[in-house]
């Protein structure tokens, strides 16, 4: 009867470890199965969990994306990006240490699972003990898995620990360079605010100073009109006193009518206030220097009306009236004002190498002609040309035998009209759009033809040689 229950109970034990890890032979796998301990000492296999990334790929991965985002972040951005990957490398130099303690209660399942079996060889025979041996081979080639899966994770811990160490020193770099660039980005700030500051002093000072100036300016300006007139009154006889002249010799006075700068034109008109007829009166218009006394002729000026040119700027124009073998004059003021701006506009013209204007031909050798075709004269720095489309009316270098002044025989359009001697043979009167372009075509000129040596005047006009 002893007999018969050892050995049932030993054929009880056979079939009850029959079902456990003794029947599949081929578990030897890539990854290691997970057990436990159960109850009456059996090891029971638990069910795999989800497949988890090797430690080196998640490492490589991080590493290459900090690697190709690095040239595209800010500084504040690659301290974020660095604070980032410190945290994943903390996060799996924690996974390593919990795979390190899976590994080490492994090795203690493996090692009772070893005594174990060790234990039940002793006890069964037959078919069950070779299960038994083949049984424990297998948990020895786990374990031998096992520890070269120590070295491993091992090595990764040291590998996951210089990572850590290399983004945590760069993340240290990356905060303190974004501290230096807030100072730096401060200071600049601050001297941008004194530097502005001190623009802005020194603008209200200068408007404090120009205001200041610019009153002394209006009143400097004002004692100097008082004197002007101050002299102008004892230089200049009263009304009372032309009054008892023209009584006393009958002989009219007359003044020039007009806006004494370049552009306008200038009218003889009687003071007297009687209407006269200057059409058959002889007339002479002159140029007075403003620092010398003599008096230039200004030829083919003999009309009532003149317009003033460039040339007249800067001295006085005086008209010469013999009224019944008595001599009359009337003179301008000041000196002819210049046009405001207009020399400025001429320089600017000055550095191209050509300019042309739109004209129409009034006479040519002193013969009228039809006003309804209108000409380009091009104006350039060696030569003037006049066309009308295609065709070449006159075209000639600077040169001594050319003239160039303003139309001085009076008229209405006298201000926009310009007489221009190509050569000995030919002559125009050219009329321009408006008496600005007039004068910028004549002032042009002559600068072009001073720089080839050539002096432009009228007919009858001194030139220095």
């Amino acid at each position: 009867m002893t007999k018969a229950a050892t050995l049932y109970g030993a054929k009880t034990q056979t079939e009850t470890l029959r079902p456990g890890p003794l029947r599949p032979a081929n578990i030897i796998r890539n990854k290691f199965p997970t057990y436990k301990n159960g109850s009456n000492g059996i090891v029971i296999k638990l069910a795999d969990g989800l497949e988890i990334p090797p430690l080196k790929e998640i490492v490589a991965k991080e590493t290459a994306d900090l690697l190709d985002r690095r040239q595209r972040l800010s500084v504040r951005e690659l301290a974020m990006k660095f604070e980032k990957g410190l945290n994943t490398a903390t996060l799996l130099s924690n996974e390593v240490k919990w795979r390190q303690v899976a590994l080490l209660e492994r090795d203690i399942l493996l090692k009772n699972l070893k005594s174990v079996l060790e234990s039940l060889r002793g006890r069964v025979t037959g078919k069950t003990k070779d299960e038994i041996k083949e049984s424990i081979s297998m948990v020895e080639i786990l374990a031998v898995q096992l520890s070269k899966r120590e070295a491993e994770l091992l090595q990764q811990k040291e590998e996951v620990t210089k990572l850590a160490k290399s983004l945590k020193q760069a993340s240290e770099d990356a905060k303190r360079i974004v501290e230096e660039e807030r100072v730096n980005a401060h200071t600049e700030i601050e001297s941008a605010k004194n530097a502005v500051q001190r623009v802005q002093q020194a603008v209200q000072e200068h408007e404090k100073m120009s205001q200041s100036t610019g009153k002394q300016d209006m009143e400097e300006l004002r004692k100097e009109v008082r004197e002007a007139r101050r002299i102008k009154m004892l230089h200049q006889p009263s009304k009372l006193e032309l009054h008892k002249r023209l009584k006393e010799n009958d002989t009219p006075s007359f003044d020039l009518e007009g806006l004494q700068c370049l552009g306008s034109v200038l009218r003889i008109v009687a003071i007297s206030g009687t209407h006269m007829d200057l059409s058959n009166i002889s007339i002479q218009w002159f140029h007075i220097h403003p620092k010398e006394s003599s008096k230039e002729i200004i030829s083919g000026a003999t009309r009532p009306v003149y317009a003033l040119e460039p040339h007249d700027v800067g001295r006085y124009l005086q008209a010469e009236i013999d009224v019944g073998g008595e001599i009359a004059i009337a003179k301008t003021a000041g000196p002819v004002d210049p046009d405001a701006g207009l020399v400025e506009y001429v320089e600017t013209l000055v550095r191209k190498p050509e300019t042309e204007f739109n004209v129409v031909v009034l006479q040519l050798n002193g013969i009228e002609q039809p006003k309804e075709s209108v000409h380009v004269l091009n104006v350039g720095r060696l030569r003037m040309r006049l066309t009308k489309g295609k065709s070449v009316v006159a075209k000639e270098f600077y040169s001594s035998s050319m003239q160039l002044c303003g139309v001085r025989g009076g008229g209405e359009a006298a201000s926009q009209a310009m007489f221009w001697q190509p050569s000995n043979d030919l002559s125009l009167v050219l009329a321009f759009e408006t008496a600005r372009e007039r004068n910028t075509a004549i002032m042009l000129a002559r600068r072009f033809a001073i720089d080839c040596n050539i002096i432009l005047a009228g007919p009858g006009d001194k030139t220095p040689w």
